[in-house]
């Protein structure tokens, strides 16, 4: 059935296992993160067999589906009205805010439960966490007097809002609160969490400071590249998923619309360029599981829009000849791997 997403479960194992060997050898421990392909069950039992350290999500739907020993962690911050379900299906939560700690506690309580917080600190990306210093001595001298929370450790988020890349300085800045916590509250932290995919180059180049111990990674194992740059990493693959898509009709048409042009389906008023006459294909698929601007193609045609259901194809210097029923590959960004795996009209596909 089309369109389906085929993904390629040995490559996945490679570069899983990969980046977790390259993570324990520079003496960090790695939490897999299985948001992007919604925490696939083929996937999740690849990731099972390696025995990760920790296994993360953003959603906890997607850990509620895990069956397994290994830690899980949620990685977006809780909301008020999950705590119940987050004490229940998650082991360790990412915070920033006193009164969801609060709550996680109340429901830990109730279920007799210890629960995990990494307290977020913000180092300038400016998406979660605390941002002002008094503000973390605070929180954790009121999280440290609560009886069913226990302070895992630190952890900071870089490059997913504010592009700031992970420097050195910027992740020993992190590595100053834990010394600072550690100090001020006589305690030891177990886990200082440094980033994600976009501090694999720094720590392939050894320029992690001592006393970052984790990291979280999620797209360097599905797209074998770092985030910091969007560089490719040696001795990973990059094709672990693929789009294919079936060809619904093939026709010769004009390249500019003819008449008035107003909003398409989307409320938009398109931009379109006359290129006269052109050989246009259409695929089954379209913003309703994916945008076209995030798909790769494998021949040399031209994407030039989409609508809910459909993608038009410029096929006038394609390599192969298409016919009716016949398909088109794609290699495929972070952003068309989230969409796709999402989409119930995608069907998935293991090789």
């Amino acid at each position: 059935m089309y369109p389906r997403i085929i993904i390629n479960k040995e490559k996945f194992r490679h570069n899983l296992r990969y980046l977790l060997d390259t993570c324990h050898d520079k003496g960090l421990s790695m939490m897999a993160v299985s948001k992007v392909f919604c925490a696939d069950l083929e996937l999740m039992n690849i990731i099972i067999e390696e025995n990760v350290d920790y296994i993360s999500d953003s959603r906890i739907e997607n850990l509620i589906g895990i069956a397994s020993v290994i830690p899980k962690v949620l990685l977006r911050l809780p909301s008020i009205g999950d705590a119940k379900r987050i004490v229940i299906h998650a082991d360790i939560s990412l915070n920033s805010e006193i009164s969801v700690i609060k709550e996680l506690n109340k429901y830990a309580q109730e279920l007799d439960r210890i629960h995990g917080v990494i307290l977020m600190i913000d180092l300038g990306d400016l998406r979660e966490g605390i941002y002002d210093e008094n503000e973390v001595i605070d929180t954790v001298r009121k999280m440290l007097s609560m009886s069913n929370i226990k302070l895992k450790g630190i952890g900071t988020n870089l490059t997913c809002y504010g592009g700031i890349i992970p420097s050195t300085e910027i992740l020993q800045k992190l590595v100053d609160y834990k010394e600072l916590i550690e100090k001020e509250f006589e305690i030891k932290l177990e886990i200082i969490s440094g980033g994600n995919s976009s501090n694999i180059e720094i720590l392939l180049e050894d320029k992690i400071p001592s006393g970052i111990n984790n990291i979280r990674i999620g797209e360097a194992i599905v797209l074998g590249r770092e985030t910091a740059y969007g560089n490719y990493l040696d001795n990973t693959y990059n094709d672990v998923f693929t789009l294919e898509a079936e060809i619904i009709e093939i026709k010769e048409k004009p390249s500019y619309p003819i008449g008035d042009i107003g909003m398409d389906a989307f409320g938009k008023v398109p931009k379109i360029v006359d290129k006269g006459n052109m050989l246009r294909a259409i695929l089954a698929i379209g913003k309703q599981d994916v945008y076209h601007e995030e798909l790769i193609p494998y021949d040399v045609v031209n994407l030039i829009g989409s609508s809910s259901d459909h993608i038009i194809v410029d096929v006038g210097d394609a390599h192969n000849i298409y016919e009716i029923g016949d398909t088109m590959k794609f290699k495929l960004t972070y952003a068309s791997i989230l969409s796709l795996m999402t989409s119930k009209y995608v069907t998935k596909y293991y090789e």
